[in-house]
């Protein structure tokens, strides 16, 4: 068995075909004639164009506007003014064409590639396939042509440039492996686009698997299994049948409202932790983002990012979505992370210590620009601030006088922003739960983090193999505190979401719905599987459950009822 990356779900079966790459080879002529240059280079251009631009509209009619974009960008790339002067230049220096425009190539990947940045690295791939292909024009060489394979093929190869990937027929081709590449790459997003599954990051797959040997590709969990057995055949055939059943079923409500079975409407949002992970909510249909988990952009890194590094990268998630809601959580880091820049001592308990808004509010400096990167991306989209692991009306407070300050800051800068950013709480403490009455007054909307929330209420750690078994977000404790958080929104009229795993559970959907929650926050791929739990309920057939299920004294006894109740 070999393991990668699963970037494209489903399973496949088939045969291999090893895509390997053509050898682009020339002699690199000195003191050329710089017209004789420059035509071949503008005819190379016009092939290139014309090919691509075609291409564009054929991934555009049988993938989709989005994928099409990834290749209508190689063409305006090459329509850059700076790029084609500085080929210009060279050609004018006496090079040949192919290695004026090669080594303007290789200083756009180099310089891209340095970056550490996942989406900007991918750019340098982008111009290696620019690179390849124009090359190939120029030579006379056949590049890599995918679009004539046998059905029930699984492609392999080294990297597989979007221009490649385009080209499948993902009729024929039931498969994708490559030893390069991430879940961010434009191949990926291809691959996760045409429903081919698809593992990248196999070490060594083009000399591990063979031509024409039946290989099964698991884009669930990254397995490759080459020459399965009859049984194992027989099995993934099976897990790939139900597959695609499930998602079948489920891409019926691709589109529609999210609302119960009698017309309730709520939203369904998605939680992310990268500005890139917006693409996925959008591409499995999410209603905004209910949780954007701003630690990432401080972790990992030698020191805090600056005020325009987070500007960008939420005004990146902004403008993906659209003006849709995006409701971006300020910094939540205690203890238990190792950032030795942020000076966080280890504490014994971190999860009850030094953390969240408590360090914002102790060190201002780095809050006030989180906070004033946050008001400026607001001109960008539909932003909402939330404030995290609050236990007092206090920290809502001085968190709001801190925006103020900035605000006034930016009106003197002449800066635009939305001058009616909504600011709201997560209630993840039994403080904020119990006086939720007093937080509705003052917050904008409330958004329960049921993870915490439950550990807290419980006081169970549920990394705590010895304790575990008493974390549950159905104990009696849990559901009374959630049932009370959204009836004292519901008086203050503020609207109220979630933002844990439990939003997504199809046993807590039917109380959440009679409980009256407005949104519903869950990873993008529990998106639509969510909306369709919720179009199975009425409100009244929800009430009639959490009635039951309110008037009883134990986890146990609750679970069992709801496990009864919510079958399907």
């Amino acid at each position: 068995m070999l393991k990668g990356i699963g970037v494209s779900k489903g399973y496949g079966i088939g045969r291999v075909v090893i895509a390997t790459e053509s050898d682009i080879s020339y002699v690199s002529a000195e003191n050329c004639d710089p017209a004789v240059e420059r035509e071949r280079f503008n005819k190379a251009l016009e092939i290139f164009f014309d090919k691509n631009t075609k291409l564009a509209q054929k991934v555009t009619e049988t993938v989709g506007e989005k994928e099409g974009e990834i290749i209508t960008g190689h063409i305006v790339m090459m329509q850059d003014p700076y790029m084609r002067s500085e080929i210009e230049k060279s050609i004018d220096e006496g090079h040949c064409a192919e290695a004026a425009f090669e080594g303007v190539c290789n200083t756009f990947i180099d310089m891209f590639s340095s970056v550490d940045d996942e989406f900007t690295k991918q750019r340098a791939v982008d111009v290696k396939d620019i690179k390849t292909e124009i090359l190939g024009i120029l030579t006379g060489t056949e590049t890599v042509d995918l679009s004539k394979l046998k059905k029930g093929t699984v492609v392999v190869a080294k990297e597989l440039t979007p221009s490649m990937t385009a080209c499948i027929d993902k009729d024929n081709v039931v498969g994708i492996i490559t030893e390069i590449g991430s879940k961010t790459s434009h191949a990926a997003i291809l691959a996760r686009a045409m429903e081919i599954p698809a593992v990248l990051s196999v070490a060594n797959a083009t000399e591990e698997l063979k031509s024409d040997e039946v290989v099964i590709v698991n884009g669930m969990t990254g397995e490759i299994i080459p020459n399965p057995t009859n049984e194992e055949s027989a099995l993934y055939l099976q897990k790939r049948l139900e597959y695609i059943s499930e998602r079948e079923a489920l891409s019926r409500f691709v589109g529609l409202p999210t609302c119960t079975e009698d017309g309730i409407k709520v939203d369904l949002f998605g939680n992310i932790g990268t500005p890139e992970d917006a693409e996925k909510i959008c591409e499995y249909d999410g209603e905004g983002i209910g949780l954007f988990r701003t630690e990432f952009l401080f972790m990992d890194r030698d020191s805090a990012p600056n005020e325009n590094e987070q500007f960008e990268a939420y005004k990146k998630a902004l403008l993906v979505m659209k003006g849709k809601q995006v409701i971006i959580r300020t910094l939540d880091i205690g203890g238990d992370k190792d950032i030795p820049y942020m000076g966080l001592k280890k504490e014994e308990n971190p999860f009850l210590g030094f953390r969240a808004v408590r360090y914002c509010l102790k060190n201002t400096d780095l809050f006030c620009t989180q906070l004033r990167a946050l008001i400026r991306a607001s001109h960008y989209g539909n932003l909402s601030v939330m404030i995290p692991l609050v236990t007092g009306i206090e920290e809502l407070r001085e968190v709001k006088k801190l925006m103020k300050k900035i605000m006034q800051e930016l009106d003197k800068e002449d800066i635009p922003y939305d001058k009616n950013i909504k600011v709201g709480v997560m209630i993840e403490t039994p403080a904020a739960a119990i006086i939720a009455d007093i937080l509705a007054k003052e917050a904008d909307f409330f958004s329960i983090g049921t993870n915490d929330l439950t550990g807290y209420t419980l006081a169970v750690d549920r990394g705590n193999a010895n304790v575990a078994y008493l974390y549950s977000t159905f104990a009696p404790s849990v559901l009374r505190s959630i049932k009370n958080i959204i009836a004292e929104a519901k008086k203050a009229h503020i609207p109220v979401g979630m933002c844990g795993e439990a939003a997504a559970d199809p046993m807590m959907i039917p109380l959440l719905i009679s409980f009256g929650l407005d949104e519903f926050s869950v990873s993008a791929t529990s998106i639509l599987a969510t909306r369709r739990e919720i179009s199975r309920w009425t409100k009244n057939k929800a009430d009639e459950i959490a009635e039951r299920i309110m008037s009883l004294d134990t986890e146990h006894h609750i679970v069992a009822e709801l496990e009864k109740l919510t079958a399907n």
